[in-house]
């Protein structure tokens, strides 16, 4: 029997700043490529074999924090593509006790270095990305939202299916 599916661990943003986010992703995104929103991951492959216990766990984790503001601070060049740039100490916080939580069952790249960003483009030629970079840094301001919560998804070979959507103890 093949292994389930692993489960994505991703931020929800309030509506303003997901609206721009997924807005420039549909523009700059190549279509063909483009399964899911705007996303800024928190983790890659959480066991697929519980979807009920990992809601469990990243919930009681959620609850005990209030939502944290997100700063946007920059725009970068990925090589093949174009990220925004995020900090929050709160979130950094927040994905640390869910990696100790599941500390026994995360992927490498879940173990590595995190630096939270939303990528707007990727899968493209380079002076293509370098163009969307140079007019993106041109104009940008940084700015914050609040991220009301998380949202678990199943990956599914592209697309992903939303499996909970999880709010931070002061937005439940």
């Amino acid at each position: 029997m093949p292994e389930p599916a692993p489960l994505i661990l991703t931020l929800q943003m309030d509506e303003a700043a997901f609206a721009t986010f997924d807005g420039l992703r549909r523009r700059h995104f190549p279509e063909a490529l483009n399964h899911i929103p705007a996303h800024a991951t928190l983790f890659h492959h959480l066991p697929g074999e519980d979807p009920a216990g990992v809601t469990e766990t990243v919930t009681a984790l959620a609850r005990a924090q209030a939502a944290p503001e997100v700063a946007v601070t920059g725009v970068r060049f990925t090589g093949r593509g174009v990220a925004y740039a995020l900090e929050s100490d709160a979130l950094t916080d927040f994905r640390q006790r869910v990696a100790a939580a599941f500390r026994d069952h995360l992927t490498a790249q879940d173990r590595q270095g995190w630096r939270p960003h939303v990528t707007v483009q990727n899968k493209v030629a380079p002076e293509t990305a370098r163009a969307l970079h140079a007019a993106l840094a041109q104009d940008f301001e940084p700015s914050h939202f609040r991220a009301p919560g998380v949202l678990l998804w199943r990956y599914l070979g592209g697309p992903w299916e939303r499996v909970a959507t999880i709010a931070f103890g002061d937005a439940a």
